[in-house]
């Protein structure tokens, strides 16, 4: 696991940002497993600048998102499909067939999670995979739990998750209960891992992830401590607390 430790969040972004854009110029054909939140939009932000003035060429990219709320629809604004429209793929030449979100108006949602995961291995795996972190170790919507999904599966959302996702909606009553989540196995075969983390709210979960050593359920992120080639890429907040 390395660790490396920027200034501030803007800093994030193109330490982050950089890794992405280096990785796509060397296999032009990569499969990226990509994240929502505001985290990564940074870095989001430093992939577009490559495309645009560096002729960064996203035509043969494929890319996979961690997870979707059940019941939304691609063209609803808090969805994460919306997102992701928004925040990166209607700004680079990337072909619309090869995103992948997961679907959350699926009508069988149980067969259509499977079939996610076979559709990453039918795409060759994720090469890199971006991640955040809740304040409680929670990565996607894998939450701490007596026993964690290896596969992509339906999740019941915590009281805490959906509070503070609220934000993103007119009301608490508005955010769905459930959502479609990548799995722990399904994250951790990714070829390799950068987590990204800003601000001295995640500073305790990061601190813990350091120095804990120690493999939990009840803790979702310390299943990266098993992982070959994870980068965790922290602002000097998120770090020093």
């Amino acid at each position: 696991m390395k660790i490396l430790v920027e200034k501030n969040y803007e800093a994030i972004s193109k330490t982050a940002g950089r890794i992405f854009i280096e990785s796509i110029a060397s296999k032009p054909d990569i499969v990226l497993g990509l994240a929502t939140g505001s985290t990564p939009i940074g870095m989001y932000k430093e992939m577009i600048r490559a495309y645009e003035e560096e002729g960064l060429d996203f035509s043969k990219v494929k890319t996979f998102n961690l997870d979707e709320y059940v019941g939304l629809s691609q063209e609803h604004p808090s969805s994460y499909a919306y997102f992701m429209d928004n925040e990166l793929f209607k700004y680079i030449n990337i072909n619309k067939e090869n995103t992948h979100v997961p679907d959350g108006k699926a009508e069988n949602i149980e067969e259509y999670c499977k079939r996610y995961d076979e559709m990453i291995n039918e795409a060759g795996g994720i090469d890199i995979q971006v991640l955040g972190i809740g304040e409680n170790g929670h990565i996607a919507f894998n939450e701490p739990d007596e026993a964690l999904s290896a596969g992509t599966s339906v999740v019941k959302l915590t009281e805490n998750t959906i509070e503070v996702n609220s934000r993103f909606f007119d009301s608490l009553e508005e955010v769905p209960k459930t959502a479609i989540t990548m799995g722990m196995g399904s994250i951790l075969r990714a070829r390799k891992i950068i987590l990204l983390a800003s601000g001295e709210k995640k500073a305790p979960v990061i601190k813990r992830l350091l120095n804990d050593n120690k493999v939990t359920t009840m803790f979702p992120v310390s299943f990266l401590l098993l992982h070959p080639d994870v980068t965790i890429i922290v602002d000097e907040e998120a770090y020093n607390g």
